[in-house]
């Protein structure tokens, strides 16, 4: 799977070097900051023009991968790990 051309995207997003100075955005670009790869994930980054959509996509995904009762946090992970992998996606 090819990666997001941001130059030439269908998608409108907010550049990941605006997002420090960009009301709604700035307090968020930490939390959705991939480290490994320097900028902010495709999947993050569609929500970029929604600060309020962003907020609400981070919370739902850290809920999802914390551990409940049935699962725990590293069986969620490898779940995770899996469907990325078959998907040929580095998230």
């Amino acid at each position: 799977m090819e990666e997001l051309d941001r130059e030439r995207s269908l998608i409108a997003i907010v550049p990941d070097a605006d997002w420090p100075e960009t009301d709604g955005l700035a307090d968020q670009y930490d939390e959705v900051l991939d480290r490994t790869h320097g900028r902010v994930d495709n999947i993050m980054a569609i929500h970029s023009l929604n600060p309020t959509g962003l907020a609400a996509h981070n919370a739902l995904y850290r809920s999802a991968m914390s551990g409940t009762a049935t699962l725990r946090k590293v069986e969620r992970e490898l779940i995770a790990y899996v469907v990325s992998f078959e998907n040929h996606c580095h998230y």
